[in-house]
């Protein structure tokens, strides 16, 4: 029998909110006079951004590196104002968040680096309103989903056991990573049966 959840830890881009890349791409392109390949090439090809989510390269350093890959100087408000282009909330599932807030626990673990956690008031203003302070990014646990030591560290600040947690994130990579580790894990789909299954753990 599993144990009753505590804690319900949501993954953010793909779930609370969507992710649109490429706007992303197009909003740096316009910014940098570069070409969309080159930004993709720099952010994603060049490996910088898996490199900055595991925390393996401090904010300072992945712009410095992001500037010298466009060949443009990047700063903090050309990628904050690029990556905000990309988000939209996920109303639905935000509303639905803010219901098991009113008896349980609720926080965010986001594969990013630390200028997204720092910045969230105004990159997803509705999941800052809602999460506070309990917004968490890779990077500040040393490594990416699906380490273990993501989800685990991440936990242990909270204060919670694994196995009290229930991890919700849209990629099956990182849901496994997070049974592996010990959490329970709940793959997305949709707003709808998403509800389905915090209703079936008691949490609505």
């Amino acid at each position: 029998m599993t144990a009753s959840i505590t804690l319900v830890l949501f993954d953010m881009e793909g779930v609370l909110s969507h992710y649109d890349r490429a706007a992303r791409v197009d909003r740096m392109a316009a910014i940098s006079g570069r070409t969309a390949e080159a930004v993709r090439h720099a952010i994603w090809g060049s490996g910088l951004e898996a490199r900055a989510d595991a925390g393996l390269i401090s904010d300072d350093e992945y712009l410095r590196e992001l500037g010298a890959l466009l060949n443009y100087p990047v700063s903090r408000d050309d990628w904050l104002a690029a990556r905000h282009a990309s988000i939209t909330p996920n109303e639905p599932v935000l509303a639905l968040a803010g219901k098991v807030a009113e008896r349980h626990r609720i926080a965010i673990l986001t594969n990013n680096c630390r200028l997204l956690t720092d910045h969230i008031g105004y990159l997803n203003p509705p999941v800052a309103r809602l999460f506070g302070s309990h917004v968490y990014s890779s990077a500040a646990f040393g490594a990416a989903k699906p380490a273990a030591q993501t989800y685990l560290r991440c936990v242990e600040q909270l204060g919670v056991r694994a196995a009290e947690t229930l991890f919700v994130d849209d990629t099956d990579a990182n849901v496994n990573g997070a049974i592996d580790a010990g959490l329970q894990g709940y793959r997305f789909v949709s707003a709808a049966e998403l509800s389905n299954e915090l209703q079936r753990h008691g949490l609505l």
